[in-house]
C-alpha cells in the first residue's frame, strides 16, 4: 500500500484527473461515502442523523494552503455560517467545528501568522455564541510551531479551544506533556504529511509506539484526550489504558472520519464510549478525497477502472 500512496497523492494534485473523477457518475458514490456535500445545508443534515444514531461530530470545511486573503475570509464566513445554522438546528452540544489555519491565512506572505490568529478569534467567537468549540486541525510539521502559538493566544480568551497532535513526529511526546493540563483538549492522530525522517518516524511500528507512549501522557493527565484512530489495536489499548489510568467513560472520546468503519462507531458510541465523527464538506473536497482513496486499497482498483473507461 505504501508504494500506491504517493502516485494517488500526486494524482490528487492534477486539474485534468479532477476533471475525470467529477463526471464520472461511478465516483458519485465514492465522493459521497467520505464527503456528505458541499454545503452547510448537507454539513447540518448530514450531522443530525449522526447525533441522531448517538455520534458525535466535528465539521471540516475544507480547503486548506490559500494565498488569497478573500478566500480565507470567504472560509471564515463559512464557518460562521455553519455555526449559525447548527444553532437554529439544536445540534451545539453534539457538534463543534475543525479549522486548517493555512485555510484562514496562516500561510499568506508577511503577516499570515497574526491574520490566522484574528480569523481563529472570529470562529471561536462564533463558537461560543452559537454553545460550541473549535478545534485547531495540524498540518504539516514547519507550521507546528506557528498552529501551537496561535493556540496559545486563543486559549487565554477561548480555553475551550481543542488542539492536534501527530504522533509520528518526534517531537509530539513533549507536546503532549505540555498540553496534558486541566480544561485542555488534546486529539491525537497518527499523521497524514509526507515528512522527513529528520522530524518524524517513518516505520509504521515506530509511528504506532510512539502513538502509545502519546497516549498514556495524555489520558494520565489531566486534560480531555481525543484518540483519533481507525486502528482497532490503538482502540483496544486506548481503552485498556483509559481504565488503568482510572479514566470513566466520557472523560475522553474517540474519533473517526466519516464513512469509515461506520459500524466500529456506532458499537463503541452503543457500548457507553464517546465517538466523534469526522465530517469534512464544501466544493474543495477532491484532495480529501483522493488522500482517503490513497489510505482504502479496497476502492483503487474500482477507481482506477473507472478513469480508465472514461479517458
Amino acid at each position: 500500500m505504501s508504494l500506491l500512496r504517493q502516485p494517488i497523492l500526486l494524482l490528487s494534485r492534477s486539474a485534468q484527473v479532477k476533471r475525470l473523477v467529477t463526471t464520472l457518475p461511478v465516483t458519485s458514490g465514492i465522493v459521497t461515502g467520505y464527503v456528505p456535500g458541499e454545503t452547510s445545508d448537507t454539513a447540518v443534515t448530514a450531522s443530525r442523523a449522526l447525533i441522531d444514531g448517538g455520534l458525535d461530530v466535528t465539521l471540516d470545511f475544507l480547503g486548506e494552503d490559500t494565498l488569497d486573503a478573500q478566500q480565507a475570509e470567504a472560509t471564515v464566513a463559512a464557518y460562521v455560517e455553519v455555526l449559525k445554522a447548527l444553532s437554529v438546528a439544536g445540534l451545539t452540544r453534539h457538534a463543534e467545528v475543525s479549522v486548517k489555519l493555512s485555510a484562514i491565512g496562516q500561510a499568506l506572505p508577511d503577516h499570515g501568522h497574526k491574520i490566522a490568529l484574528e480569523n481563529a478569534r472570529t470562529i471561536c467567537r462564533a463558537a461560543r455564541n452559537a454553545g460550541t468549540t473549535v478545534t485547531l486541525d495540524m498540518e504539516d510539521h514547519t507550521t507546528t510551531d506557528s498552529t501551537l502559538a496561535v493556540l496559545r493566544d486563543l486559549r487565554k480568551d477561548f480555553p475551550e479551544t481543542g488542539a492536534v497532535l501527530q504522533a509520528y513526529l518526534h517531537r509530539t511526546e513533549d507536546d503532549c506533556r505540555s498540553l496534558a493540563y486541566e480544561g485542555s483538549r488534546v486529539r491525537l492522530c497518527k499523521g497524514a504529511y509526507h515528512e522527513p525522517e529528520s522530524v518524524a518516524f517513518q516505520d509504521k511500528l515506530d509511528v504506532d509506539k510512539s502513538y502509545v507512549r502519546c497516549l498514556k501522557i495524555l489520558l494520565a493527565g489531566d486534560g480531555y484526550p481525543m484518540v483519533a484512530t481507525h486502528d482497532p489495536r490503538m482502540v483496544e489499548i486506548a481503552s485498556s489504558l483509559a481504565s488503568r489510568y482510572g479514566r470513566a467513560q466520557q472523560t475522553y472520546e474517540f474519533q473517526m472520519l466519516y464513512g469509515i468503519r461506520p459500524g466500529e462507531q456506532r458499537r463503541l458510541a452503543a457500548s457507553g464510549e464517546k465517538v466523534r465523527v469526522y465530517v469534512p464538506y464544501g466544493g474543495e473536497w477532491y484532495g480529501y478525497l483522493m488522500r482517503r482513496l490513497a489510505e482504502r486499497p479496497q476502492n483503487l482498483s474500482f477507481f482506477a477502472k473507472s478513469l480508465i473507461s472514461k479517458s
